[in-house]
C-alpha cells in the first residue's frame, strides 16, 4: 500500500512538473553555424536575466537565447563574422554593432568580435537602446580585435596616390 501512495505520489509531481513547463515552451532558435565555438560560452554564462521587462526563456540550441514571451529579443553566437560594412554602426559600453533596419525585425551583429553575435529584435515592442544596454556587457566577453570606424576617422587614412 506504502508503495502505491510513493508512485502515485511520484505520478503526481512528474505530471505536475510537466504542467508546470508546459506553460512556459522552450523557444524554437536555430544555431548559428558557429554555435560551438568555445568562445561564446563566456558570454553566453554573462546574459541578463531580463532586457528590459522581458525574462530570460529556456531555448532548443547551444549559444541561442530568448528574452520574453512571446520572444521580444532573440540572441545566436557564432554567426557570420561581417566584414567592412557601410551598414550603421554603433558602440555602446565599448561594443561595436552594425545595425540593420528590417520591416519589422532589426539586426544588431558585433562587429570585430569572432565569433560574431546575432540580436533580432523588433523596435516597436522593444526600444534598441535597452537591447544594446542590457547586452553589451556580456558581448563584450568576446574580445574586439577591430573596431568601426567613422566618417572622421576616415578622413585621418592616408590617401592611396
Amino acid at each position: 500500500m506504502r508503495a502505491r501512495r510513493r508512485t502515485a505520489s511520484a505520478l503526481v509531481l512528474a505530471a505536475g512538473t510537466l504542467s508546470l513547463a508546459a506553460c512556459s515552451p522552450v523557444v524554437d532558435v536555430t544555431a548559428a553555424q558557429d554555435a560551438a565555438n568555445p568562445a561564446c560560452a563566456p558570454m553566453m554564462v554573462a546574459l541578463p536575466d531580463s532586457i528590459g521587462d522581458a525574462g530570460l526563456r529556456k531555448t532548443n540550441s547551444q549559444a541561442t537565447a530568448a528574452w520574453g514571451d512571446p520572444s521580444q529579443v532573440i540572441l545566436r553566437c557564432g554567426v557570420n563574422v561581417p566584414g567592412p560594412t557601410t551598414d550603421r554602426c554603433v558602440t555602446v559600453n565599448d561594443v561595436d554593432w552594425v545595425i540593420k533596419e528590417g520591416d519589422p525585425a532589426w539586426t544588431l551583429t558585433t562587429y570585430g568580435r569572432e565569433p560574431a553575435t546575432e540580436v533580432l529584435f523588433d523596435p516597436d515592442v522593444i526600444s534598441s537602446a535597452t537591447v544594446l544596454a542590457d547586452l553589451s556587457t556580456a558581448a563584450a566577453k568576446i574580445p574586439a580585435t577591430r573596431n568601426c570606424i567613422g566618417q572622421e576617422e576616415l578622413q585621418d587614412l592616408p590617401s592611396s596616390q
